[in-house]
């Protein structure tokens, strides 16, 4: 084993006491080790109880409008607007996705839950009949019905892991009049927000 080798087994081994210390050791037993294959499966558990609004990302490509569900959107920075979002290195959309120069996010509404289920569906016309759309500038696809509308300029692109973090200059931005309650994503569900 080289030296960087050792060091990085001796930091990560550092790091696991730290965070058995912290955490406790009732909690620290648990904790996955190192080529555990149940790491993955409890960080999809633990991922799965993180509550995440629910978007669809348009844009306009040379065959027509593309789009796909996202549950990873987020604002960046204020100090330029960015927003970003990250897609699947193996998702039919991305290549599209990836060439075009601005996107458009629909944040979707409470009552959007089969559109959602529409757009993270493969080999269909996500745009045909029921959805309701209309171009809006840049001919930039906007979703009828969505809480709000973010359009965007594509600003930076990053592989991360298997996804790509896709980073966007806000245009512009605004929220639907009379704005329904926002979709949201929890436990591999769709539902609502109630106080």
């Amino acid at each position: 084993m080289s030296g960087l080798g050792r060091h990085t087994r001796r930091m990560e081994a550092r790091v696991r006491r730290s965070a058995e210390a912290a955490l406790g050791a009732d909690y620290a037993e648990r904790l996955p080790r190192d080529g555990d294959g149940s790491a993955a499966d409890g960080f999809r558990r633990v991922m799965a109880e993180h509550a995440a609004g629910v978007v669809v990302v348009t844009a306009d490509a040379p065959h027509g409008p593309i789009g796909v569900t996202a549950t990873s959107f987020t604002s960046v920075s204020l100090d330029p607007p960015l927003v970003s979002f990250y897609i699947d290195d193996r998702s039919s959309t991305w290549q599209s996705l990836r060439e075009a120069p601005a996107f458009a996010i629909s944040i979707l509404a409470d009552d959007q839950r089969e559109l959602a289920s529409r757009f993270a569906t493969r080999g269909i016309d996500r745009f045909a009949p029921p959805t309701r759309w209309q171009r809006g500038p840049e001919g930039l696809p906007l979703l009828h019905g969505a809480v709000g509308h973010v359009l965007c300029r594509k600003h930076d692109v990053l592989a991360v892991g298997d996804h790509w973090l896709v980073v966007g200059r806000v245009a512009q931005a605004r929220v639907s009049a009379g704005a329904e309650a926002p979709l949201l994503y929890h436990r591999g569900r769709y539902g609502r927000f109630s106080s």
